[in-house]
C-alpha cells in the first residue's frame, strides 16, 4: 500500500464524515477540480486505503439482539486458515481476527436471542474442526463507533 499525501488525507477525512457528499463538494473544499477527486479516490480504492463505503445498517433493526464477542482457541495456530473458511460461511460472524493473547481467533457475531447465540456457539463455532475452546462475552451497549481520525500532517 502506497503511503497517502496531504490531498488524499484531506479526501479521506472529508468523505468519511460523509461518504455521499458529491464529489464536486469534496472538490470545492480542497480547491481541486471534481475530475481530480474521482482520480483520486479511485487510486485510493485500488491501493487498498479506501476498502469499502456504504451504509451503517443497525442489526438491531433486522432482529439482532444480541452483540457477541467470542475467544476461539485452537489446537494450532496453523489451523487458522481452514478455521476461517468455515466462520466466512456462519452469516452472523461479521468480523474475525487472528490474534495474540489468550485467544487465538476474536470473533464479533451478532445473534437474534440467546437461543440462537446459544445454537451457534454449540452447533456451529464448537463443532469445527480444531476449535478446542470458546469464551464468550455479550455487549450490553456500543458506547463509541467511529473510523480511525484522519490527520492532514505528513
Amino acid at each position: 500500500m502506497e503511503k497517502v499525501d496531504r490531498l488524499d488525507k484531506k479526501i479521506l477525512s472529508i468523505l468519511s464524515q460523509n461518504v455521499r457528499m458529491p464529489f464536486k463538494d469534496v472538490a470545492a473544499q480542497c480547491g481541486v477540480s471534481r475530475a481530480a477527486i474521482h482520480q483520486r479516490v479511485q487510486h485510493l480504492i485500488e491501493n487498498g486505503a479506501i476498502t469499502g463505503s456504504g451504509f451503517d445498517v443497525n442489526p438491531k433493526s433486522l432482529g439482532y439482539t444480541t452483540c457477541t464477542y467470542i475467544g476461539l482457541n485452537l489446537e494450532r495456530g496453523s489451523m487458522y486458515k481452514k478455521v476461517v473458511e468455515r466462520l466466512s460461511a456462519i452469516p452472523e460472524v461479521v468480523e474475525c481476527h487472528f490474534t495474540t493473547g489468550p485467544y487465538t481467533i476474536l470473533l464479533k457475531l451478532y445473534a437474534r436471542d440467546n437461543e440462537q447465540l446459544m445454537d451457534l456457539l454449540n452447533n456451529q463455532l464448537q463443532g469445527i474442526p480444531g476449535v478446542v475452546s470458546t469464551e464468550t462475552l455479550i455487549s450490553l451497549e456500543q458506547s463509541i463507533k467511529r473510523e480511525i481520525p484522519i490527520t492532514e500532517e505528513l
